[in-house]
């Protein structure tokens, strides 16, 4: 996308609602335009609203509303008649809305067309209309500024009831708790159907499915298998981005990630408050970022390395200890799983040579993609709220590359790559030594411990989905709202309720059950004078409404206590589509200037806006849904192998139907839920099934 200079003109937003009718019970026909109401307007003004008011244009003649003054959810509830003239040869009615300005011109806020030659064929047009920017003029600046390269995917699903997706389902669940062979299994199916580019996905889908049924150690046990029954050579284990590869680092995310926290945190919130200057790579130096410049003792290339190498060692030494003593909070689902990978490893290459292949094989998972990557990209690990400085990203390269090398098992492997990072040298062959024998701890679960993991893993079940400290301030019948009565408050989400305290762990909280919750929203800044604010709106026992107002520290941590919040209360009943993005004081509401608190809501609501992370709820409808959508792209080479395991050379033949379970009618059997599910959808298409909506919008790169 090309960057082009701000044109005033085309910065527009909102709606405006309108009732457009021609009206033909006088001697003069007359086109009608009611002008009700508009939402979410664009703020022009220093005050962080505007002065609307709307011009309605038809034939050469102009009328224009009153002014709504700082609002941008004004209310108008005018109309505006002219004559009709059907001769005209641009028959279109315009209506513009302007910021009413003083001293300086107004400013445009936006406009709606309506071609009236095809108004006269329905006589009456209503509904909330997008307000679109003016005619777009061609900048001398474009294409001089820079372009912006975005990746974006649109997805758009229809889901099923559930009825629909049981046999697809079903067939899935028997691979992991039936003998059946590899051969003969539809996950091994689906191993070969995978693709490079959607092996990812792929194994999303699957985790997550299984994950719910309380399966996920099986299907992990599962694909482990398949991988090494094909591997020959040992140090070649795991290395690709095979579908096992691809299960187990979601799988971590998804079953670990709060362990992550845990083990990680301190550590990598100590790099950001310190940001030291750390370099080992003598070409890499830079004398002024070491503050090797001005007054300051110059200090040579020697002192920064010894200096870095003392501070990595504080905090490798603090990382691998933070690791090795961390078996009590690891996931009893995730020690078994690591469990029956070290078993099956060692089985697989007994050999004394490969002695080391088994640890090797738990650490390619925990430490190269899973530990190592939070290191270097916190934030991609909800570890941070923001991502690192050029500074602090370079001390936590260095620290992912250490505990690379202490996951590959090696302590001599600095000496033949990165040489400059030698000086780490001890601390990588203590590590190394110090893992061996917390991997032993790790996957030693007892059997008790392992039957409890085998209960449903659902994150739904997660005791802390999101906690940490917010500014509070619920809104009082009395009193002026500002933002000096926002107190400091500990909340704690899970998933029946948003509990809050002073402080973390105090025995008396309060709390809002999660079904009591009818919306979570932005609040307009002018509001409090501050930004970054939202509230909850919800029900109390008498069925009345009670707003909490919550400031957080930055957006991004606004937007994912947002998200989080609506994910676990979007099957609420009676969420409101309506609510006000301003508070109600000076006996009306500063958004759209109701004089009534119980007054409904200006602006639409939101619920549906979320972000995608690593402990939102479990769909198995979308993920059954999902994996049907990628076997649908995969449906000729499905057939192909049908016909190949039936012995058939005709490609045309019809394919037989099969009550049979063995290798060869497996291909049969999942083509034909496809083609039940694809039936299915068509039906949908004209109606005959009801479907439930799922769209969301990635922004990927």
């Amino acid at each position: 996308m090309s960057l082009s200079e701000i044109d005033p003109d085309e910065e527009v937003q909102g709606e405006i609602h309108l009732r457009i009718e021609i009206c033909r019970n006088s001697p003069t026909p007359k086109l009608r335009c009611h002008v009700y109401e508009a939402r979410d307007l664009a703020r022009k003004d220093l005050n962080g609203a505007s002065d609307p008011f709307v011009k309605v244009q038809y034939n050469g003649k102009t009328q224009e509303s009153s002014v709504v003054k700082k609002s941008c959810y004004p209310r108008w509830n005018e109309v505006f008649d002219f004559t009709l003239d059907e001769a005209v040869t641009e028959n279109t009615l315009y209506v513009e809305v302007w910021d009413w300005d003083l001293v300086s011109k107004n400013d445009f806020l936006g406009k709606v067309a309506f071609n009236i030659t095809k108004l006269q064929v329905i006589q009456q047009k209503e509904g909330w209309f997008l307000l679109l920017p003016d005619k777009a003029q061609r900048s001398e600046t474009e294409g001089n500024l820079g372009s912006l390269r975005l990746q974006l995917r649109l997805r758009d699903e229809s889901i099923l009831p559930s009825c629909y997706y049981q046999p697809l389902t079903e067939l899935l669940l028997q691979s992991v708790t039936t003998d059946n062979g590899e051969k003969g299994n539809v996950l091994t199916l689906i191993d070969e159907l995978a693709t490079t580019e959607n092996r990812q996905e792929v194994a999303t889908n699957l985790v997550k499915l299984f994950l719910g049924q309380g399966l996920a150690k099986q299907f992990l046990n599962f694909v482990i298998k398949l991988e090494l029954d094909r591997t020959t050579e040992p140090n070649t284990l795991f290395r690709n981005n095979s579908l096992a590869s691809k299960s187990m680092e979601c799988f971590l995310k998804v079953a670990g990630m709060q362990y992550l926290h845990n083990v990680l945190g301190p550590t990598i919130n100590r790099v950001f408050e310190e940001k030291k200057y750390v370099e080992l790579d003598p070409n890499k130096v830079e004398f002024k970022e070491a503050g090797c410049s001005g007054l300051h003792r110059c200090q040579t290339e020697v002192d920064i390395i010894q200096q870095s190498v003392q501070s990595l060692q504080s905090y490798l030494t603090e990382l691998i200890e933070a690791i090795v003593t961390s078996v009590v909070k690891c996931p009893s689902v995730i020690r078994a799983t690591f469990r029956e990978l070290f078993k099956s490893v060692e089985a697989r290459f007994p050999q004394d040579r490969y002695q080391n292949i088994k640890y090797v094989a738990v650490t390619s998972f925990l430490c190269l993609r899973f530990f190592s990557p939070a290191i270097m990209s916190p934030k991609l690990f909800y570890v941070r709220p923001k991502h690192a400085d050029a500074r602090t990203s370079r001390t936590l390269l260095l620290l992912a590359k250490a505990i690379q090398s202490i996951g590959n098992m090696d302590g001599n492997e600095v000496r033949g790559k990165e040489i400059w990072m030698a000086p780490l040298q001890h601390n990588i062959q203590q590590g190394v030594m110090l893992f061996k024998d917390f991997i032993i701890k790790l996957t030693d679960i007892e059997d008790d411990q392992e039957l409890k993991c085998r209960k449903q893993v659902a994150l739904q079940t997660t005791s802390t989905i999101k906690e940490g400290y917010l500014l509070m301030h619920q809104a009082k019948e009395r009193g002026i709202l500002t933002s000096s009565h926002f107190k400091k408050h500990y909340f704690c989400l899970n998933c029946e309720a948003l509990c809050y305290s002073k402080m973390p762990n105090a025995k008396n909280s309060a709390f809002i059950p999660l079904s009591k919750i009818r919306a979570i929203e932005k609040v307009d800044e002018k509001c409090f004078g501050s930004p970054y604010i939202m509230q909850i709106i919800s029900t109390d026992g008498r069925g009345q409404f009670d707003i909490m107002y919550l400031q957080s520290k930055n957006v991004n941590e606004l937007n994912q206590w947002l998200s989080s919040l609506r994910k676990y209360c979007v099957s609420n009943e009676q969420m409101l589509n309506a609510y006000h993005p301003g508070v109600f004081k000076g006996e009306k509401w500063s958004c759209c200037h109701q004089k009534e608190k119980a007054a409904s809501g200006c602006d639409k609501t939101h619920f549906g806006v979320t972000l995608q992370d690593w402990n939102d709820p479990l769909n198995p409808d979308l993920e059954s849904h999902l994996i049907y959508r990628q076997l649908l792209a995969t449906r000729d080479t499905l057939i192909q192998k049908d016909l190949k395991c039936k012995g058939r050379s005709d490609t045309s033949s019809p394919v037989s139907s099969s009550e049979e379970t063995d290798m060869v009618d497996m291909p049969h059997k999942l083509f034909q839920i496809i083609q039940d599910l694809e039936n299915a959808h068509r039906s949908f298409e004209h109606g005959e099934t009801s479907v439930n909506k799922n769209m969301s919008v990635e922004l990927l790169t």
